[in-house]
């Protein structure tokens, strides 16, 4: 049976069990981050071993007879042929337990901070530190009682991990067992016993707060359920037209410059997610500067904490080495679970997986793998389709329901969206949000294009949104997309025979698609007011654009013309309810919607008279 036993470091603590079986071999050939090592050393797939005497990590990928196929995790120069490659006899994994959250790890779940201390600002070679302070002490409250029958994932007690955060500990023992000892509410470091299970072949074994997963094996849950419950960002054009379900995957595609970080960040930021793992994942050292600079500073719009007390960061950046990036995406999703199985909804955000994908190309490379398209390797659709499938809403093993909710950005060369990560992508994600140069160069924000994205949730959300909002929700939807869609059509018309020579009710449609597209698609990050909008805001907005749109077209239909009702100021000033309405103040867009109503019935009233 599988259990978690006390320890102080999982590398050393693992070097000496390699050490002492002497699973050795000894390197033949570097080609970078590829090595291969020759002899006895009995490794296995996966298997996790220190490389020369300065222990650098890395991992087994292919095997051959007695020649183990080798991708280092860290930089490789200075190494030479023949020296020592010691197995440690298991995949790579990470410690979890409490002390995760508020925390940045590398790319293999090493805290930079831990190496910092000890490295200085320079990671070095071969240097390991657990994941979690193993002599930082919790208060320990237990919740289960001695007698208690227990399983994986059964909750024996929580500790206040952070102040929006409780780390609710787990029992790691994989068979049915039952407590006969459980500590007392105090003080213990995560490596203390703080409980006693006696198993049913009677075997006693103690429990502590951690537990140690290997990275790329999906933790177990009992039962996935439908989703039909939304992740409100607070962004008009995601919640209102393309809204992702809480335990959903989207992918955000968009060349340099269009917004994809920023539209994460802003989703990190608002999501009504209870945790945020955020994935550095080959960016630029820069934007990761930026990401581990802003992050600590910016506080939890809905608690008033600061946002760190309930995020993760995971920083590979571009310059670090390409086996370690294809690893940050599962370290990130081991996270991610290990909260979920505590009930949490939890957001990943992946920046970019296209570099992910490209640290796969460099690899297969250097194994001299038959490349597919462009370059990359024939099973990357397989491991976009692993990665993205461990999402979901699940109820846990302990009777807890969470979810994993996966963003992924994709940074198609040339905004290229028929490129091989896209396409591949595509078919793994239900939601896309497409990202449009032209828009972000027009400083339209979020420049998700309508025109292309879309949602594959909407239809099995709408339960939610018609109990929790209005019945009439979705067909707002509906009748806002259908006008945008009908504005696409009329542009390529009016590019033909010219705007002028449309009707009035085809100008209108234009009028409207351009308040829709101005006043409510469009939203302003740095805008105390427009930053984030609540669901209810966006559906009287919805509404009031829409009452625009069917009182205009009545007088229209009454020969009233479309520059008369311009003039009335309803369409500019719709535009600016974005920025003069707080969220709080609803009721001054009721207001609104009595103006409009007032102003175009005295406009019919006196075109009547005049005529």
């Amino acid at each position: 049976m599988w259990e978690v036993r006390n320890h102080t470091s999982h590398f050393s603590h693992q070097y000496t069990k390699g050490m002492n079986n002497m699973q050795k071999k000894y390197i033949i050939s570097i080609d970078g981050p590829v090595i291969l090592a020759k002899g006895e050393g009995d490794f296995a797939m996966h298997d996790i071993v220190h490389i020369s005497s300065k222990k650098i990590l890395g991992e087994v990928i292919k095997l051959n007879r007695d020649t183990a196929t080798i991708q280092s995790y860290e930089d490789t120069s200075g190494l030479k042929i023949g020296e020592e490659v010691i197995g440690l006899e298991e995949s790579l994994s990470i410690t979890l337990g409490p002390g995760i959250i508020s925390n940045i790890f590398d790319g293999i779940g090493r805290p930079l901070s831990s190496l910092k201390d000890i490295d200085g600002d320079f990671i070095k070679r071969g240097s390991s530190s657990i994941s979690i302070d193993l002599n930082r002490k919790w208060h320990f409250i237990p919740t289960a009682n001695i007698g208690d029958k227990v399983s994986l994932n059964s909750i024996l007690g929580k500790v206040k991990e952070t102040d929006l955060i409780t780390n609710k500990i787990m029992c790691t023992y994989k068979g049915e067992a039952k407590i006969i000892e459980i500590a007392q509410e105090g003080e213990y470091t995560a490596k203390d016993s703080i409980a006693k299970v006696l198993t049913e072949e009677g075997k006693t074994i103690e429990l502590n707060m951690i537990q140690k997963w290997p990275v790329r094996k999906q933790k177990p849950y009992d039962t996935r359920m439908s989703l039909t419950k939304p992740l409100i960002t607070g962004q008009r054009v995601i919640d209102s037209l393309f809204p992702i379900a809480k335990g959903g995957t989207a992918m955000i595609p968009g060349g340099f410059g269009t917004g994809k970080t920023v539209t994460q960040h802003q989703l990190a930021k608002w999501s009504d997610a209870d945790i945020i793992v955020y994935i550095g994942c080959g960016e630029r050292g820069n934007e990761m500067t930026e990401v581990l600079e802003d992050f600590p500073k910016l506080n939890d719009p809905k608690s008033g904490k600061p946002l760190m007390q309930r995020t993760v960061l995971i920083a590979n950046t571009s310059n670090m080495p390409v086996a370690a990036r294809e690893a940050s995406i599962y370290t990130g999703i081991t996270i991610a679970e290990y909260y979920r199985d505590m009930g949490y909804n939890v957001a990943i955000m992946a920046d970019s997986t296209s570099r992910w994908a490209e640290a796969l190309r460099e690899i297969s490379g250097r194994l001299e793998e038959m490349p597919a398209e462009e370059g990359f390797p024939s099973y990357l659709p397989s491991r976009l389709s692993e990665f993205y499938g461990r999402a979901g809403e699940v109820k846990n093993l302990n009777g807890t329901q969470g979810s994993v909710t996966i963003i992924g950005a994709v940074s198609p060369q040339g905004s290229d969206f028929s490129e091989p990560v896209t396409q591949n992508t595509k078919r793994f994600v239900h939601v896309f949000w497409g990202l449009k140069r032209d828009l972000a160069y027009s400083r339209h924000y979020p420049a998700i294009d309508w025109n292309i994205s879309y949602s594959e949730y909407v239809d099995g959300l709408s339960d939610w949104f018609e109990e929790n909002i209005d019945s009439d929700f979705q067909d707002n939807r509906r009748k806002i997309v259908e006008i945008l869609e009908k504005e696409n059509e009329l542009q390529e018309i009016a590019k033909v025979v010219g705007q002028d020579v449309l009707s009035d009710d085809k100008k209108l449609t234009l009028e409207v698609a351009e308040a829709i597209r101005v006043g409510f698609l469009r939203q302003n990050s740095f805008s105390e007011i427009d930053t984030y909008v609540p669901i209810e805001k966006q559906y009287k907005m919805m509404q009031t654009v829409l009452l625009i749109n069917d009182r205009a077209l009545r007088l229209i239909e009454k020969s009233i013309p479309l520059s008369e009702i311009k003039k009335t100021g309803i369409f500019e000033e719709y535009k600016e309810i974005k920025n003069t309405v707080r969220n709080e103040e609803l009721e001054k867009i009721d207001e609104f919607d009595m103006r409009v109503k007032t102003k175009l019935k005295k406009l019919e009233e006196d075109y009547k008279e005049h005529i």
